[in-house]
This record gives structure tokens, sequence and C-alpha cells, in this order.
């Protein structure tokens, strides 16, 4: 693995930034709200925020006694939570840097924490075998959910946040209510880990990224798998619907990156359709 941040320009014959500055692998990336800043997490313990421009500015901060796995802002864009191999979730403030607090209760590695679309709750998972959730103002364990058979390598909020999905080392992707605790949905349509997934904006969809080498569109309001994508010759490792739920982007262990365009108009229920659907090699 290289130790850069790629910003990648869409637009044709536009060009990618570099940005040079961890010093060991990036393993997670996020645009603020705003588009002003991007933040990565690393092996090498530190989180940095980007102002994505040719210049590649920088400030890093030590954020983490072991590697970083997972960095996320908050709604508003004033808070980041980050995700770690010494077992802890913290939380910063964006422009200074400043540490506010750490949630200690997992007891292994945690791979993934996000705040949820009111900023008032955390989701975690770790190689502990639980999901937790957290009340960002008591700071306080609210629940634990238990993966019996694997651990969630992702998770996720639904854009309602009254839902989070997780995508599971059983191969499997299950979706809980947060407020009754119970399992809405378990889909188990890969035949590998699954290693990311995410929630279409407009909540209908999430897609779903596996080391079989498929990507997964689930139907979330009939309960169904909807299509399998083929592209990847190898584990896909990442997906991401962009902010407008036009376009989708995956990478996998095969160093490509794709991304998905629709060639339809908006139908009625399914905003944007899914129907047609083509993958762009953008990078090798």
């Amino acid at each position: 693995m290289d130790s850069c941040v790629m910003i990648w320009n869409m637009k044709p014959q536009m060009r990618a930034y570099r940005f040079d500055g961890h010093k060991e692998a990036v393993i997670s990336v996020q645009f603020s709200p705003s588009g002003h800043l991007v933040a990565s997490a690393s092996r090498d313990k530190t989180v940095r925020l980007w102002v994505p421009s040719m210049k590649a500015e920088s400030t890093a901060f030590r954020a983490h006694t072991a590697t970083v796995r997972s960095v996320n802002f908050s709604g508003d864009g004033l808070n980041l939570v980050t995700a770690s191999d010494d077992k802890t979730i913290k939380v910063w403030t964006v422009h200074r840097q400043k540490f506010l607090f750490s949630l200690n209760q997992h007891i292994n590695w945690v791979r993934c924490a996000k705040f949820s679309p009111d900023d008032r709750l955390i989701v975690s998972s770790s190689d502990d075998k639980t999901i937790k959730l957290w009340d960002k103002n008591s700071r306080e364990c609210i629940h634990s959910f238990y993966e019996h058979a694997g651990y969630a390598n992702h998770v996720e909020f639904h854009p309602s946040g009254t839902c989070i999905a997780a995508a599971s080392t059983d191969n499997s992707v299950k979706v809980w209510d947060i407020r009754s605790h119970k399992m809405l949905q378990h889909y188990q349509v890969h035949s590998g880990v699954v290693n990311s997934l995410s929630f279409h904006p407009a909540g209908n969809f999430l897609i779903t990224a596996s080391s079989d080498s498929t990507m997964k569109i689930l139907d979330l309001v009939e309960g169904k798998l909807l299509y399998t994508l083929h592209g990847h010759q190898g584990p896909v490792t990442s997906v991401a619907f962009s902010r407008t739920g036009e376009y989708f982007a995956s990478g996998g262990s095969d160093e490509q990156v794709m991304t998905s365009c629709r060639h339809s108009q908006p139908a009625p229920r399914l905003s944007p359709p899914l129907t047609r659907i083509r993958l762009l090699s953008a990078a090798r």
C-alpha cells in the first residue's frame, strides 16, 4: 500500500491531486459536509485534514496509539469521530483539532464509527463482535448489538436515523432498529466477507461490497436483492453512494476505483432509479 491521498476530478481531461503526508497506508477518507476539507486516517496513528487544492495543505494530529481505521465528520461539519485498533473511539473538534472525549467500552479493535444524521448518536463496530450505540452528550453506551458468527467490518446509519446496517465477516448484512433493538432484515446474499456498505440518500436502497468480488444492491422496501454487480477482479473493499444518490463509487484490491452513472430519468418511487448501470474504470 502507498501512503498518499488522491482527490479525483470526475470531469473529462481533469487531473487528480495526489497528497503526500502520511507515513503509512491510508485506511479511511471522507469529505466534510461543505466539501472544503478532506479527513484521512492512517496506519501511522494520525489523522490529517486536507484542503482539497493543488497546494495539498494539511494539518496532522496524533489521534490514537494504534492504526486509525475510520474517520467520519458530523453532519454539521464541526466534529470528527475516529475509530482505532487501540480499542477506542474518539471525538474531536475540526477547526482546532482538539480532543473532546473518548469512548472506551470495546475490548478489541474498533473498525468503524459513525455519527447519526442528527449528530446525537454514534455507532461503532468492533472485532469484539459487538456493535455499540452511544449517546454523544452523555457519552454512555446505550445499547450493544451482538454479532455471534463474526464481527462487523462496517456500520452505517440509515438516512432517517432510525436504524443501522452492518457489514459482517459472516458474509451477511443485517439491518437493526435502534429504537426497538430488533433485527429488521437479514441478507445472506454474498459468498464472502462483506467489507463495506452504503445507504442510498432516499433510504430505499443499500449497496454492499464483498470479498466475493461483487457488489449487491438491496431493495429495503421489498426486502430483497435487486442487482448483483460485477467488475472488480478481487475483493471489493469499499463502496459509497454520492450525496445526491446519482452515482456510487467502489474500490477494490485489484487497484481499481470504479464509478457508476445512470442513464434514465427519475421514476416516481425509485429516485433515482438504478435500472441501467454502467461501471467505468476511473483509475488503474
